[in-house]
């Protein structure tokens, strides 16, 4: 990941309603939402919740999929994953020991 995408990813999650969601979404794992249950669950309007996940899935957050009539919404744990990664590949400038603490495993 360079830093467009990781700008674009924060941008998607600074901001309450859309960080709650994809906390929800992360929650609920990846077999994914439905946009209704999410409204539901946070006690959001339809308009709303339809907004903010438009923003995330642009960012590249989550997931859309089409099950019937409702689509299911879920997280892309890659991208989250390639987020962390990009904040922390450059850790301490490399030195392990200067990093204790910090867990490094998801950049293996």
């Amino acid at each position: 990941m360079n830093q467009l995408p990781a700008i674009n990813a924060f941008g998607a999650l600074a901001h309450d309603t859309r960080l709650s969601v994809f906390r929800l979404l992360v929650q609920r794992g990846p077999a994914g939402t439905p946009a209704m249950e999410i409204g539901r669950l946070l006690e959001l309007k339809p308009s709303t919740v339809s907004g903010h996940l438009a923003v995330l899935k642009r960012a590249g957050l989550v997931t859309a999929q089409r099950n019937h009539r409702e689509i299911l919404y879920a997280p892309r744990f890659a991208a989250v994953n390639a987020l962390v990664r990009f904040l922390l590949q450059d850790c301490c400038g490399g030195d392990a020991a200067a990093c204790a603490g910090v867990d490094l495993s998801a950049l293996q």
